[in-house]
């Protein structure tokens, strides 16, 4: 098959790209990177800043679309797939629907189902906009709120959901919202991870000294993903356990760097209001770093899990993060078996081949939908 993969989110596109040629498939990725983590791509669609850079990068992409026909499937990692306004992705997508055998839709992030089902359904205990039945009324999330509800943003995912082929959720979260709303086209894939070589920070059976925990900071993002109160809690037990606790904290740096300072950690911590691990603690669970995060009942479930569960899950509070790290900073000798429990969960569920073969399945078993 000929596969287009257009956008990019964390390595979900350039990772699953690989896993699809291993299975004897062509694949092109179109993205930016991802901005500033600079994710490979073969094909480079990256906006500078300001409306010299916007008039360029529009010129481009449309120099671009006479290279993007003639595939089997085209794969969107959002409806916002392009560094352009709604109203100017539209037509964009139709030309892609006319010229191609199937699209598909990745539930991979934000995007309107995901801020309007967490609002009004509310099919999560808590998420990016909801604690219980309290709406966050934090401004990251009413920025959310503000940018893809009653917006042409809106108008174009509810297009494109309605429209295409089928949709791929990446994590259990999302099933949840677009699942129920779209039962007959809506699938829920793991997100696809390459088995790493290194060994992981400690050997099983030896406990470590001191606990390397490890926090990546999102520009921008950090009260929205909870970052901000996982930090202050991992300062929190460092300045208890001076001597048993380390902590290395990335900033805004490029993906490369960004796992270097990773490496060699015990446990990484990410995504306060997440049910499920992932990308960038996925990587880290692949590199034998424990997850502190999120792993609710569901996300075992949906996986078929009953015996492998590695990750601390936190609730989104200050003290559940606290006590997590405080259990970990005085049952060292645990951490071992959570690190190589870690590999082998992403190896079973992760693995790039095995995801990009239920990929592949889906594609096939999907029939073409008539455009709209």
């Amino acid at each position: 098959m000929r596969i287009l993969l257009i956008g990019e989110y964390s390595n979900v596109h350039a990772t699953l790209a690989e896993g699809l040629r291993a299975l004897g498939q062509q694949v092109t990725v179109v993205s930016n990177g991802d901005f500033w983590k600079d994710y490979p791509r073969d094909i480079d669609l990256s906006r500078r800043p300001g409306k010299w850079g916007g008039l360029a990068y529009l010129a481009k992409t449309m120099a671009t679309l006479h290279k993007l026909r003639g595939y089997d499937v085209v794969q969107l990692i959002n409806p916002m797939f392009l560094e352009l306004k709604a109203e100017r992705i539209a037509p964009i997508y139709k030309y892609l629907r006319k010229h191609n055998k199937k699209v598909f839709l990745g539930a991979f992030g934000m995007d309107y189902y995901w801020v309007h089902e967490n609002i009004t359904r509310m099919p999560l205990r808590y998420s990016d906009f909801n604690i219980g039945n309290r709406l966050r009324d934090d401004e990251p999330a009413m920025r959310e709120r503000r940018d893809w509800i009653g917006t042409a943003k809106e108008s174009l995912n509810k297009m494109i959901a309605e429209d295409c082929d089928g949709i791929i959720a990446g994590l259990y979260e999302y099933w949840a919202c677009y699942g129920p709303l779209f039962p007959h086209k809506t699938t829920f894939i793991p997100f696809p991870i390459k088995p790493k070589t290194r060994p992981m920070a400690h050997q099983e059976g030896s406990a470590p000294h001191p606990l390397r925990l490890f926090i990546g900071i999102s520009k921008g993002r950090s009260a929205y993903k909870g970052t901000d109160i996982m930090l202050e809690a991992a300062q929190a037990i460092k300045t208890k356990y001076p001597h048993l606790v380390e902590l290395r904290i990335a900033e805004g740096v490029p993906f490369n760097q960004y796992t270097q300072m990773m490496n060699g950690s015990d446990a990484i911590l990410d995504q306060l209001y997440s049910y499920t691990p992932s990308m960038n603690p996925l990587e880290a669970m692949s590199r034998g770093i424990i997850c502190v995060g999120g792993g609710e009942p569901e996300n075992y479930d949906i996986l078929g899990d009953n015996d492998l569960r590695p990750i601390i899950n936190v609730e989104p509070t200050r003290e559940s993060v606290y006590n997590a790290l405080e259990w970990m900073a005085t049952h060292l000798d645990e951490v071992p078996r959570l690190q190589a429990e870690s590999i082998a969960y992403t190896e079973r569920y992760h693995h790039y081949v095995k995801v990009a073969q239920q990929y592949l399945d889906f594609y096939q078993s999907t029939s073409r939908a008539t455009p709209k």
